[in-house]
């Protein structure tokens, strides 16, 4: 009996909430999944990730299950430089109000008050605290220690959206902590395994050496790819790229879905379309 319910855990899926997408990929993302989403500036991870979340959270309180798809028990979204109401804001901008109902369900952390105290900005620039207790606050307490906390009691069988990866990772590279931050990701992919944890990490394409944006993803479970490209038209097109995804891309691969087109609207948010490639 035991060994059934392994077995039948392991072929659930986490649906990303993407409509058009989701079939492709068998239903959507095995749970435990660290997901980078490597982007050029404006080429659509975040209207993925935004448009991810919320359909998840409107079908988990639609109680939207079945013998195959899995939602997480929990959405959280957690900042480093950001405000959490920037972050909403942005959403409610780009999308209309159909795409927000599941908005209130998504919990949000902000660290960044972590991240600028290991910075050169002003306190009054992000502290709204008296005069002692932000001094008091730059005592260098370590952000990933503060964000390694996300995966403590509760944890189990969330959606964690680490935004930005891009914030993170320029604080330690060309550093000696360089090594610290991998640790970090190689500890994150193992314990996203052991929570049943999805893991959506964003990472702005060509900020990081060639090098150290390589061993990222080489540690993350899935890549994908977002960019741009010249159509026939002459015109500007976002594709998206499944550069690896373990325990899907021989799927992926076998029926050519590879390379998508992309298309964003304020009404259905990050749809694809499936374009058949040879690699």
């Amino acid at each position: 009996m035991e060994t059934a319910e392994i077995h039948d855990l392991s072929i659930k899926k986490m649906p990303t909430g993407i409509a058009s997408l989701d079939p492709m990929m068998e239903g959507g993302i095995p749970p435990g999944t660290v997901v980078l989403l490597l982007s050029e500036i404006g080429a659509g991870s975040y209207e993925f990730i935004y448009s991810s979340i919320l359909s998840i959270s409107s079908k988990k309180s639609q109680s939207l299950v079945s013998d195959t798809i899995i939602l997480p028990s929990s959405i959280r979204y957690v900042t480093f430089t950001k405000m959490s109401d920037d972050v909403k804001r942005e959403m409610k901008l780009s999308f209309y109000d159909d795409l927000l109902e599941g908005l209130d369900n998504i919990q949000f952390d902000d660290l960044s008050q972590l991240y600028f105290d290991a910075s050169v900005v002003p306190i009054d620039w992000y502290s709204k605290g008296d005069i002692v207790s932000r001094l008091q606050s730059r005592n260098n307490r370590d952000i990933l220690s503060q964000l390694s906390q996300t995966f403590g009691p509760g944890a189990d069988n969330n959606l964690i959206v680490l935004d930005s990866l891009t914030d993170l990772a320029t604080q330690y590279t060309g550093t000696s902590r360089w090594g610290d931050l991998m640790a970090f990701m190689r500890g994150l992919q193992r314990i996203a395994k052991q929570l049943n944890t999805t893991i959506y990490l964003p990472l702005a394409q060509g900020i990081l050496n060639v090098k150290n944006e390589r061993e990222i993803a080489d540690i993350a479970d899935a890549v994908i790819l977002f960019n741009w490209e010249e159509s026939s038209a002459a015109r500007r097109q976002r594709v998206m790229y499944f550069e690896k995804f373990r325990g899907l891309m021989p799927h992926l691969e076998e029926k050519d879905l590879v390379k998508f087109s992309v298309r964003i609207s304020a009404a259905i948010g990050f749809e694809v379309s499936n374009i058949r490639v040879i690699i």
